[in-house]
């Protein structure tokens, strides 16, 4: 294992049309492309990330509850992966990692770093929603880390298409990374 594909919040709750905080259509525009990066990566014997937000149901305290609406409640079907990637991950579930986050990052507060420095991974390349959210923070996180990253672009999605633009932007002026 040379390097790692991290899929970031590609929930029901996050994609589909009725989702809590959806992206829509093109969050489910993506849904092919990350798909086949599963497919290649796990036939390369790659490491692949599943990091999905959780939140549990009334938490006064989490400083998302001001910001956005309930969603990724722990126990609810908006948790669940979405579409195709969900059926990909079925198929490769034995092959594949997947960390709860309570935070934007994947890296906040859980162990996914660890995980990457056990595998010798320094190479990590990012798909999922929302680019200009959790990709990003994601993103600085693994730059700070030392990592070298790459974004799909057509692997990422927003419900916020200025901020979404911004991102990419970001990812190559100010954190070195490649946009594929």
């Amino acid at each position: 294992m040379k390097k790692a594909l991290i899929v970031i919040d590609y929930t029901y709750d996050f994609v589909a049309d009725d989702g809590k905080l959806t992206c829509g259509k093109p969050g489910q525009q993506i849904a092919q492309k990350i798909s086949s990066l599963i497919e290649e990566y796990i036939a390369a014997e790659e490491l692949v990330v599943f990091t999905n937000d959780i939140h549990f149901e009334g938490d006064p305290f989490h400083p998302e509850t001001k910001l956005f609406p309930p969603h990724n409640i722990a126990g609810t079907a908006g948790r669940e992966l979405y579409g195709s990637v969900k059926n990909s991950y079925e198929k490769h579930a034995d092959r594949c990692l997947s960390l709860d986050k309570t935070r934007y990052s994947a890296f906040a507060g859980t162990n996914l770093h660890q995980l990457l420095q056990e595998r010798g991974i320094k190479n990590i390349a990012l798909v999922g929603v929302c680019t200009d959210i959790c990709v990003l923070h994601t993103a600085v996180d693994a730059y700070n880390l030392g990592y070298t990253l790459s974004i799909y672009k057509d692997g990422v999605a927003s419900f916020n298409q200025a901020g979404h633009d911004w991102a990419l932007g970001h990812f190559t002026g100010t954190l070195g990374a490649e946009v594929i």
